[in-house]
């Protein structure tokens, strides 16, 4: 059983070893799901997760795929 404290202002730290089995980094969200009376913790992700990707690239627009990767190689 892996457990954690309640801090004095109701905080947890997640533990190691279930940030670790989740997949939980610093920044993600997670959710709180009820089933039942019980909770269950989830990250959460968004409807589309591509969606903060996009646009991320367009000051490369019009530029040639093959240049790009030589300057990324320092060709």
């Amino acid at each position: 059983m892996i457990t954690a404290k309640v801090t004095s202002k109701c905080q947890i730290t997640i533990p190691k070893e279930v940030r670790k089995r989740m997949g939980i980094q610093p920044g993600d969200q997670l959710e709180f799901v009820e089933n039942g009376g019980l909770f269950h913790l989830r990250k959460y992700f968004d409807d589309d997760p591509i969606d903060k990707w996009v646009g991320y690239l367009e000051h490369l627009a019009g530029q040639d795929p093959d240049d790009l990767v030589r300057e990324m190689r320092g060709q």
